[in-house]
């Protein structure tokens, strides 16, 4: 099958921000009195939209202006977290720049909101950007459904199953597999076993992994 397109998960896939994810959780539900442990709270809302993480978390429906309300003030913290030590899952950008360079289209396909894409994206200094992006908050179904990645392939106009998808989450592990699309585990937060699944064609801590195994020139890709 021909490979056309890349298409990204952004935490912990692009940038290793889980941890500072994991400490923002810890400090909001402090802040709400929410009794509940880091790893149970990502298990739980890792891939999904942050009104649908508010209603996971506060264990009852939300209406949207609260929701939106919390989970600015959520992202806040991450943000004011990681920015200190801002950092890139290791090669991710060299990786994405040779992968355009061999013609292939690259988009994002995040549960971010626009405040996190913009924070990610103003520092990473992506050289090309992405085609597009398709963030959390534009009314999309969260992972482990395929919408926003299906929605990345129909703004680039690519077929899903030519499309690989990079992911550090089994929500979006699943997520590529719904959508017909090729996957790549980026073993950051989970383990290789926990994101295995028959359309998952490689498993790597970091992107200089794949550079090493000559992951690109395998594929069969139109050479720009």
């Amino acid at each position: 099958m021909r490979t056309e397109a890349l298409i990204f998960d952004m935490d912990g896939t692009m940038v290793d921000s889980m941890p500072w994810h994991a400490k923002s959780w810890v400090a909001f539900c402090r802040r709400h009195g929410i009794q509940m442990e880091a790893a149970e709270i990502l298990a739980r809302t890792t891939g999904r939209t942050g009104v649908e993480c508010m209603a996971e978390v506060f264990g009852r429906p939300l209406g949207e202006a609260e929701a939106l309300a919390l989970v600015h003030e959520k992202e806040e913290i991450y943000r004011d977290l990681f920015a200190a030590t801002f950092s890139e899952v290791a090669g991710f950008t060299a990786f994405a720049r040779q992968a355009a360079a061999r013609g292939l289209k690259l988009a994002v396909g995040t549960a971010g909101d626009r405040h996190n894409i913009a924070f990610v994206m103003s520092r990473l200094g992506m050289d090309p950007p992405p085609l597009a992006i398709v963030g959390g908050d534009e009314g999309l179904t969260g992972k482990p459904t395929p919408a926003i990645f299906l929605e990345a392939a129909r703004r680039i106009g690519v077929a899903p199953e030519r499309c690989i998808v990079f992911e550090d989450a089994p929500f979006g592990i699943e997520a590529a597999r719904r959508g017909g699309m090729r996957a790549v585990a980026v073993c950051t937060t989970h383990s290789a076993e926990e994101l295995a699944g028959p359309h998952v064609i490689a498993a790597v801590r970091t992107y200089d992994e794949l550079a090493h195994s000559n992951f690109l020139e395998m594929l069969d890709v139109a050479i720009a």
